[in-house]
């Protein structure tokens, strides 16, 4: 162990595990919910944390001005992510492998915030991105985070870290 690390039990590291997985599974609705709250307002004209994205959406009431709202959208992401945390660009899935091979596991905690309102402002004003890589990268921010105040070993958060990616499809299959 360097670094001050201290050595972890299998048990406990499936209890923080769980502790993780739970607290990015609520962070994963959380960020749905959020992607309601941005797109019920830009496109519908009403204020709503609920969106169920496998119906159609109803003509929108700015007519043909709708079409800037996504421009509008990717002014406000493009703000957001050069202002306050760069490393949250991207799709996520590669900037997770990235800080796990280059940056020992850790990604800091601002990115969970910044990816969360970026992503969410993306999809909600009508960008063709999808969840599941910014929820990878909440989710794993979250947990490198929490490895961080529990001062995991940086082998053994690069490890499970390598674990989720394997049990993860390909970029371009999600």
């Amino acid at each position: 162990m360097t670094g001050g690390a201290r050595p972890l039990l299998l048990i406990s590291v499936c209890m923080l595990a769980l502790v993780v997985g739970i607290v990015t599974g609520l962070g994963a609705v959380v960020f749905r919910a959020l992607i309601a709250w941005v797109h019920n307002p830009l496109l519908l004209r009403h204020w709503s944390f609920y969106y169920d994205s496998s119906m159609s959406t109803p003509p929108s009431p700015w007519g043909p001005w709708v079409i800037l709202v996504p421009v509008a959208g990717a002014i406000g992401v493009t703000f957001i992510v050069s202002n306050f945390a760069p490393e949250a660009k991207g799709h996520g899935v590669r900037e997770v492998m990235d800080a796990n091979y280059y940056q020992r596991g850790v990604i800091r905690p601002v990115v969970a915030v910044v990816k969360s309102l970026a992503s969410a402002l993306a999809i909600g004003s009508g960008a063709a991105v999808g969840r599941e890589g910014p929820i990878i990268q909440i989710g794993s921010a979250l947990g490198s985070t929490f490895g961080q105040v529990i001062r995991m070993s940086t082998c053994r958060a690069v490890t499970s870290g390598q674990y989720v990616m394997w049990m993860l499809p390909e970029p371009d299959e999600a």
